[in-house]
């Protein structure tokens, strides 16, 4: 960004209702931090947006709702560019810095159905539709005897094939369904014993072309320390696996007085195999204690689960 910080500032988004929501939402607490500054969108297709006939793990590749947002930052059509934190790849490309990670909502996911509690609750062959191999793989693992389905779309078209009854029950973001006003369609959120978060769930960052110091001091305000130490731990156990947000690949991590708790799994698509782990330990080691973690995953066999994939 070659203006002044009261100059002006364009945010570079996707098109989805919750990405936009997002997006608002980060213009909004940019708004009262430079009153003086015009903050606009810039919205955009992304790949992955495009392609909905098929799985996310089937389309292949890293940023799948990324590059385009990072084009724009290039061409100078944007200055920053809003994320779910879950969809960034663990490591960006040396063009781009993503120094802001703003406090998360929640990072658990979201049981949805109009018939049932719980996936305890839901009877053998029941048909459950996700996007993520990371959330079928776990639920498999848990209830092997469910019909666990691909289900792509935005927000509302995952619950309209939910209400339409071609699935007795869905799985999405808590966030997305709070953050949309939706959060009445949560019949549970599931802990994380049943179904261990994606690695950033809940949480939005901002990226900047790497080196533009007047974005970075323009954003600065908008980081959450913790969040970001949090983070930092569960995309160190992503790099270390060479995973994305497409893999069955889950990392939690936690505050606890003082100290950083992290849990990470991998899985087969199936449930027929999973391996997870955790460890304990000071925050400033976030990403020691993630790069462990995952060493640890790998000699337990996550090496042979994510090479058959």
């Amino acid at each position: 960004m070659t203006d002044t910080p009261t100059a002006r500032l364009r945010i570079a988004t996707r098109k989805s209702e919750l990405a936009m929501w997002q997006a608002r939402d980060v213009q909004q607490r940019l708004q009262a931090a430079h009153p003086a500054m015009t903050i606009s969108l810039v919205p955009l297709s992304t790949r992955g947006d495009r392609i909905t006939d098929r799985p996310l793990a089937a389309i292949g590749g890293k940023g799948l709702f990324l590059k385009e947002l990072e084009q724009a930052l290039l061409t100078g059509e944007a200055d920053i560019a809003v994320h779910s934190m879950k969809d960034v790849p663990a490591e960006l490309e040396p063009e781009f810095d993503l120094p802001v990670v703003l406090a998360g909502g929640s990072p658990f996911d979201a049981f949805v159905s109009n018939r049932f509690d719980s996936p305890a609750d839901l009877p053998a062959g029941a048909r459950l539709g996700t996007s993520s191999l990371r959330r079928a793989a776990q639920l498999k693992h848990h209830r092997p005897d469910l019909d666990v389905a691909s289900l792509r779309g935005n927000v509302g078209t995952r619950l309209g094939k939910l209400d339409a009854g071609e699935f007795d029950a869905i799985v999405l973001a808590c966030a997305g369904l709070e953050r949309l006003g939706m959060a009445d369609r949560i019949r549970q959120q599931m802990p994380p014993e049943v179904c261990l978060p994606a690695i950033g769930q809940g949480v939005m960052g901002i990226e900047i072309r790497a080196g533009d110091l007047v974005a970075a001091e323009a954003i600065a305000a908008l980081n959450d320390v913790d969040t970001h130490v949090r983070v930092t731990a569960e995309r160190a156990v992503n790099a270390r696996l060479a995973g994305s947000c497409h893999l069955p690949i889950a990392a939690f991590a936690e505050l606890e007085a003082g100290q950083l708790r992290l849990r990470a799994c991998v899985g087969a698509p199936d449930g027929s195999q999973l391996v997870a782990d955790e460890t304990t330990g000071p925050t400033d080691q976030a990403a020691a204690l993630g790069t462990a973690l995952a060493e640890r995953l790998l000699a337990a066999g996550a090496d042979r689960i994510l090479a058959a994939l």
